[in-house]
């Protein structure tokens, strides 16, 4: 079965064995709807976030209790980060992942804050601390993390909304602090999230 992927382009066998998706899976991986209508919608704005901070800048949607990067740019003088497109990560450990956690249903955050893992040591492992910082991103429309996925790496993110009030993505920068630009980054998240969700079709919630 392996072989026969292998000779479709379904999988590619490394020169050390391994096995890795290929270009065929790639390219149906493209056709998903999340990837046709989210990610060409987002593209222009992911773009414009780039060009004016050059920092590495995330697409991401909530895949059951993980947090899934549909997009990222990223440039030589950008914050080195783990994440890649088609990776999945803790939602409690990135500041996308804390946005979808944020407005997911109970079930899943109740999964999610029985599960806490540590990555770093700055990673909130304590549930009630997670949940009161949940409530924050609610109040305050981001979220934020401080070294909590990758050691030298915050993060600052916002919510995608449709235009009927779904959430449906989450909108991420990497920076190395957030000391001084905080204010203007979470500024400039929520006009390009604003933009997207306004070119999003209802059934994108689905």
């Amino acid at each position: 079965l392996v072989n026969e992927l292998v000779e479709w382009g379904a999988l590619v066998r490394r020169a050390s064995g391994e096995y890795v998706i290929g270009r065929r899976l790639w390219d149906l991986g493209l056709l998903a709807p999340v990837q046709s209508g989210l990610r060409q919608v987002a593209s222009p704005f992911l773009h414009d976030l780039y060009a004016a901070t050059l920092a590495t800048v995330h697409l991401a949607v909530r895949e059951d209790t993980s947090v899934l990067y549909i997009d990222r740019l990223s440039g030589h003088v950008s914050v080195p980060v783990v994440s890649d497109v088609g990776s999945r990560l803790p939602m409690h450990a990135t500041g996308v992942g804390k946005v979808l956690l944020a407005h997911a249903p109970p079930d899943v955050q109740e999964r999610v804050l029985a599960n806490l893992t540590r990555v770093t040591a700055y990673t909130i492992t304590q549930p009630g601390r997670l949940r009161a910082e949940l409530r924050r991103v609610l109040r305050d429309g981001y979220a934020q993390t401080a070294e909590e996925m990758s050691l030298g790496a915050c993060s600052v993110a916002v919510p995608i909304h449709t235009s009927d009030g779904a959430v449906v993505a989450s909108l991420g920068i990497v920076v190395p602090s957030l000391a001084r630009d905080r204010p203007r980054l979470v500024s400039a998240l929520k006009v390009a999230a604003r933009g997207i969700g306004r070119s999003l079709p209802l059934s994108e919630s689905g």
